[in-house]
This record gives structure tokens, C-alpha cells and sequence, in this order.
């Protein structure tokens, strides 16, 4: 397919288009239309690939592949009541913490809550249970402690959820990790929807593990999936050709191809509002409905063009106020939330990262029980959180990635739409495209059919990854580690020529490996034999983005030993990546932190400046986050906190509970800095209230 670029600038979203809207269905959707509904209830049977997939697992590895809503997790259920029948224990990953807590609350239901634990950066509750779920990045440090005990991982079954982050530009190695380092006693169990080569990952599994890995795949959608077009005037169309039976083929259907080719359309670049939009769904029982929005301002000022929405009630204005009554005595910022009356009167919402955790949770909950008539979102949705609607709604054909506009890929595409249709409460599901000028109608019709993308090694190296596996292994030992990894399968597999390429891309990798190394070494973290120092052992335990930095930090004596307030202070710009301005009175420093920042600072900028001289990263250390998380430790209000940190609740939501991992981190480092220690313990309570922690 034809892959556009977009111009990287940025765009306003749609606005409300004048005009003649009069809602509308073409003729030929009556057939379709007539199979909106809820389907009857069935007793549960499951579909051949499910018991394909469970009868693979106890012989050997697997890898299944479904469309979103197919019943992965059901497999991974049966498998895991198979462990703790025959007294083993089972761990299960999430790449989200919100999919974890998630999983946690139904385990317990299922397997009873004195048989799950749950390990992620924010909670740590029954950490010995039989079934312990958590983030990928907590199992991989796990892995890292029993190779430095010279034991085996206590457990007999893992499961990878969303195992197609393998291929995400950032985290992608912990996956990869997890699965070098797995030993191969324990099957291991990965799902995923939206994986182009699972043969080759089972391949390379297979290759390295020493024991087959099976792929079971399942194509066949829970709930069929109906693309619909919205013509300006509010007429919806087909998108796509039909067939004689009224079902969706391939190419655009004849009068979206008119409408495409129109040179004149005055709607081009004037969609009608989303008011107006969601006005249609509801004519033809098409709510409710998610929005995937381009950017946060977009989804918070769609709410504006939905205050004329009538919802239905049957109750469920009473439900939605409930619900908000339930979570406003967790958190009293939900009560006092600028979009509450969006929320609870108007039935619509926005979803996205700049919000705070607890308010997210409650569009989740509203949306899953089916009080909103409409959700706009951010492609957070789209990536692990669960609330599917009967129909999503496209307004753009691409994605920002943070620096330029690019086409939406397959993967992206399936997984805005595995949002569509309801499993048990829908027949059918919908995907609504809204034609405007930043829509490529051609391309979304090539997607409808695409497969999804190739998932991609994303292996690079760092040093927390280079101090703990030298905790358990020699460089020729990490080196084999190297040549076993998915980058240096594919490279294989890609030239066609034997062992070479394998060794190119493992040559890479391990001259990475040496470039960290020889700093390591240089600055007295490894000796010359190169084994951990002293200094090294401890700087191990710091499993954090910047361990080196915090690390050396210690060493020079830069940072506070007695001072919980300022500690978490000067750890918060470790963990910030944002660029901001730097511009704060006087009175938003005050005399201690500035004093500590500069202490700070100078320490360690010998230091930075010889990382930048070889090459590393080592950004500079902002104050600002620094000035909000002490301003915060010390109990100041949020609203204050918000003041100083200039960023979205959300986002300071996220820098105060990075923050607190990494103390969490410093806490582990009690027999070598037992101060410290016991202030980063004292922080970490300081800073988790509410509303940051979420209502769990």
C-alpha cells in the first residue's frame, strides 16, 4: 500500500461545519442496520483455537494471535488453573499498570484474592501468592535477582499480555530480555492481537529456548466489523463495495468514491461537529461511540461541541451519578472536575494521559457499563485500555510520533478498531469514517484488509542492563546473550546467508555491550577483570532510566541524606523528559532546594560532561520538576503543585509516581546509604496521596 507522509506541523481538530445536517441512511444499510442488537445469551463454549492454543501449552511454548474481544485471556486462565492444580505458581505480565491492576482484581474473583498477588511500581500486595501479575519490567528485574542467586525463577508458568511489545521503540527490550533470560523449564505463554510475523518470533523462540514453541492463530473477529462513511450532509454510506448479501468487500464503495474524486466538496476541510455527529449515531442506534482524537486539547474541547447531547436515560443518569459519588469519596478532585457536568449530564467524556489516574478510571468504569453516549481519546485507548464501543469513530488517517505526522500502519489501525463491537452485548461493530482534509480514504481502505505489521527487535543496551548481567555472568557469557537475541535472528533470516548476518547484528550489540563496559570500568564500577566493584554491586540495585547518574550522585555525597522533602526533590529531574521553560520566581525556589540543586548540579557535571564525551545520553537536570515535587513532599495543594510544575495533571501525576519508583530504588540501597534510605521511604509516603494514587 501507498505510505504518505503528512506535513509535522500542528493542526487544529475539527470544528463545527455550517451547513444543511440532516441525519440519514443510505438504502442499502438497512440489511446491516437490522443486525444491530444484542445478541442472546449462550452458554459458554470455547472456540477451537482456544482449546488448540491450552492443549499446546502443556507440551510446548505458544504464541497465539486474536483479534481483540477473542478470549486470550481465557486460555491464559485455564493454563493458570492447570499450574495451581498441580501446586506451581504462575506469573502474569502486563505492559500497563492499569491492565495489571485490572487482571489482579480478576484473578481474585477467579482464583480467590489468598491466591494473587500483584508487583508493579505503585502496589505490592501478596507478593508470595501463587499467581502473581505485574508489570514486564518487574518480572525482568526478578529474572536478573535468581540469575544473581544462581537460581531458577520460582515459578512454573508465565504469561506475556500484549507480547506484540516486543516491538515498542522504547520498552521493546524488556520483552526481548525476559524472554533470553526465561529458563526454558518454564512455558512460557505469549497473546497478542496484532503480530504480522508470529512464525518468525516462535522461530527465534525456538531457537532460543531449546523447546518448540507452537503459534495458534485466529483471524475470525468475535464481532463482525462494518465500515460506514459519513457524508457531510449527515447521509451515512457504506464505505466499502457490498456484496449481494449486504457484507463489506474490498474498494471504496461507488458513492464514497464520488465523493472522493469531488474537486468542489464544501466540506473538505469543514467536517460536520462531533455534536452533530454523535446526533446521527444515535439515530441508528450507533452509540455509544469512541472518537480517536489527535491530541489532548482536541479531545477536551470536543466536550464543548456536545452540549446540546440528549442522552437517553432508562436510569443511567442516576447510575453515572452514583458511580461519581462513589469515586469523589475516594478522590475530592473528581467531585470538582472542570468536565464533571460533560461527564454526568451530557453522557460523553475525555480520555487521555493528561488527566489524572483516578478520574481515567472513572471513564473506564462509565464507558465498560455502558453510561456514555461517547468517549473521545487520545490512541491510549487503542493500546491496552478496555472499554470497546459499538462503534469508533476516525477523523484522521494518520499519527503524530512526536516529531512529524506519519500514516497509520496495520497494527495501529487493528487496534483502534478491535475497540468496535461488544462481546456479549453486540452483534455487530462499526468504524466510522468522518471525511476532511487530513483523511486519506484510500488508505483506510487499504487497511481495512492489511495484515498487521511486522513486530521488530527493539534490543538496545544500557547500563542497568550492562551492571546486572554482570552480576551473574562474564562478558563471553553476555556475549553469547547477544547472539541469541531477535535482532540478531532477524538479521539472519533477512540475507539469506548462514551465520553471517546473525553475527552482524550480534556484532553490534556487543560492541555496545564494550562501549558501556569501558566507562563502566573507567570510573570504578567494574574492576579490571571486569567484574562489579563494590560500587557496582549497589549501582546494580538502582533499576531505574538513569541509574548511573543517580548513582554517582551518591557517591559524590550530592545528594540530601536526612531531608525526605529535598531528596524527592532532586530525584524528580532524573525521570523528567519533557522540555519546559526554565523560568520560575524566586519565591517557587526556595533557599534549601536551590541550595541543594546547585550542590547537585555541580557534582555531577564533570560527570555528565564525560557521558556526553563518550557518547551517551545525559540530559540536563531541570529544576522545575524538581521545585513541584518539593513543593508537593512538603504538602503543599495540588492546585499549588500544578502552578509550579506548568504541566497537565496527568503528566504531574506521572512525574510524582516515577519519582516515587525511584526512591523505591534508593530505599534498596539501605545497607550502603542507610539515610538516604530512610528518607526516600519517607518520600515515597510523602508524595502518594491523594489524588495521585489510584482508586484501586
Amino acid at each position: 500500500m501507498t505510505m504518505r507522509r503528512y506535513p509535522s506541523r500542528r493542526r487544529a481538530g475539527p470544528q463545527a461545519a455550517g451547513g444543511r445536517f440532516s441525519p440519514a441512511a443510505d438504502p442499502a444499510l438497512k440489511r446491516v442496520f437490522a443486525e444491530i442488537g444484542v445478541p442472546e445469551e449462550t452458554p459458554f463454549s470455547p472456540d477451537p483455537f482456544q482449546l488448540e492454543a491450552l492443549a499446546a501449552v502443556g507440551k510446548a511454548d505458544c504464541l497465539v494471535t486474536a483479534p481483540t474481544g477473542a478470549g486470550k485471556t481465557w486460555i491464559a486462565e485455564q493454563a493458570i488453573r492447570r499450574v495451581l492444580a498441580a501446586g506451581g505458581r504462575a506469573w502474569y505480565a502486563c505492559p500497563l499498570k492499569a491492565l495489571s491492576n485490572a487482571k489482579f482484581a480478576d484473578f481474585g474473583r477467579l482464583f480467590g484474592p489468598e491466591q494473587v498477588g500483584i508487583l508493579t511500581g505503585d502496589r505490592k500486595e501478596n507478593p508470595d501468592a501463587a499467581v502473581i501479575v505485574g508489570t514486564t519490567e518487574i518480572l525482568r528485574n526478578q529474572l536478573y535477582d535468581a540469575m544473581h542467586r544462581g537460581e531458577s525463577l520460582a515459578f512454573d508458568f508465565v504469561v506475556l499480555d500484549e507480547a506484540h511489545f516486543l516491538g515498542d521503540r522504547e520498552r521493546g527490550v524488556v520483552w526481548e530480555e525476559v524472554m533470553i533470560y526465561l529458563p526454558s523449564r518454564i512455558p512460557l505463554l505469549l497473546l497478542s492481537a496484532t503480530i504480522g510475523n508470529a512464525p518468525e518470533i516462535a522461530a527465534w523462540l525456538s531457537s532460543v529456548r531449546g523447546r518448540p514453541c507452537r503459534v495458534v492463530e485466529e483471524t475470525r473477529r468475535p464481532v463482525p466489523l462494518f465500515p460506514l462513511f459519513l457524508n457531510p450532509s449527515g447521509l451515512l454510506l457504506p464505505f466499502c463495495r457490498l456484496s449481494r448479501r449486504g457484507t463489506a468487500t474490498g474498494g471504496l464503495h461507488e458513492k464514497v468514491l464520488r465523493f472522493v474524486r469531488s474537486k468542489r466538496s464544501p466540506w473538505a476541510n469543514r467536517p460536520p461537529s462531533f455534536g452533530r455527529i454523535i446526533e446521527a449515531l444515535r439515530r441508528f442506534d450507533l452509540l455509544p461511540a469512541i472518537f480517536f482524537l489527535k491530541s489532548r486539547a482536541e479531545c477536551d474541547q470536543a466536550l464543548s461541541a456536545c452540549l446540546g447531547n440528549q442522552p437517553e436515560d432508562g436510569g443511567k443518569l442516576a447510575r453515572r451519578e452514583a458511580l461519581v459519588r462513589d469515586f469523589s469519596a475516594l478522590s475530592e478532585r473528581v467531585g470538582r472536575h472542570r468536565q464533571l457536568y460533560h461527564l454526568r449530564e451530557l453522557a460523553v467524556a475525555s480520555h487521555h494521559a493528561g488527566q489524572l489516574p483516578i478520574w481515567k478510571l472513572l471513564v473506564e468504569r462509565l464507558m465498560t457499563e455502558g453510561l456514555l453516549d461517547a468517549v473521545f481519546a487520545t490512541s491510549t485507548v487503542a493500546a491496552g485500555v478496555n472499554f470497546p464501543a459499538r462503534t469508533i469513530v476516525l477523523l484522521y488517517s494518520d499519527r503524530f510520533n512526536g516529531s512529524e505526522f506519519l500514516p497509520l500502519d496495520p497494527t495501529e489501525f487493528h487496534q483502534m478498531t478491535g475497540r468496535a463491537g461488544r462481546r456479549g452485548m453486540d452483534r455487530i461493530g462499526f468504524v466510522l469514517t468522518v471525511p476532511n482534509r487530513f483523511m486519506d480514504l484510500l488508505h483506510v481502505a487499504a487497511l481495512l484488509n492489511a495484515e498487521p505489521s511486522d513486530v521488530e527487535s527493539r534490543i538496545h543496551i544500557n547500563f542497568s542492563m550492562v551492571l546486572n548481567l554482570l552480576l551473574s555472568h562474564t562478558p563471553p557469557q553476555v556475549e553469547d546473550l547477544l547472539k541469541r537475541s531477535f535482532a540478531a535472528f532477524r538479521r539472519a533470516k533477512s540475507i539469506r546467508r548462514g551465520g553471517a548476518g546473525r553475527l552482524e547484528a550480534a556484532e553490534r550489540l556487543w560492541r555496545e555491550f564494550e562501549h558501556h563496559l569501558a566507562f563502566l570500568r573507567d570510573h570504578g564500577y567494574v574492576n579490571p577483570e571486569n567484574a562489579l566493584t563494590e560500587d557496582g554491586l549497589w549501582a546494580s540495585r538502582l533499576r531505574v532510566d538513569r541509574p548511573l547518574l543517580i548513582a554517582e550522585g551518591f557517591r559524590r555525597a550530592a545528594f540530601p541524606q536526612k531531608d525526605p522533602a529535598l531528596l524527592a526533590g532532586l530525584i524528580a529531574p532524573f525521570v523528567f523528559e519533557k522540555e519546559i521553560e526554565e523560568r520560575l520566581s524566586e519565591r517557587q525556589i526556595p533557599r534549601p532546594l536551590a541550595s541543594a540543586y546547585r550542590k547537585l548540579a555541580l557534582a555531577l557535571s564533570p560527570f555528565m560532561g564525560e557521558m556526553l564525551d563518550a557518547g551517551f545520553e545525559a540530559r540536563p537536570l531541570s529544576i522545575r520538576p524538581a521545585a513541584a515535587l518539593y513543593a508537593w513532599a512538603r504538602g503543599e495543594s495540588w492546585e499549588r503543585t500544578l502552578q509550579i510544575s506548568e504541566l497537565e495533571e496527568g503528566d504531574l501525576a506521572v512525574l510524582i509516581l516515577r519519582t516515587a519508583d525511584n526512591l523505591r530504588h534508593v530505599v534498596s540501597l539501605a545497607e550502603v546509604f542507610p539515610e538516604a534510605a530512610a528518607a526516600a521511604a519517607e518520600a515515597v509516603a510523602a508524595i502518594l496521596r491523594d489524588p495521585v494514587v489510584d482508586a484501586l
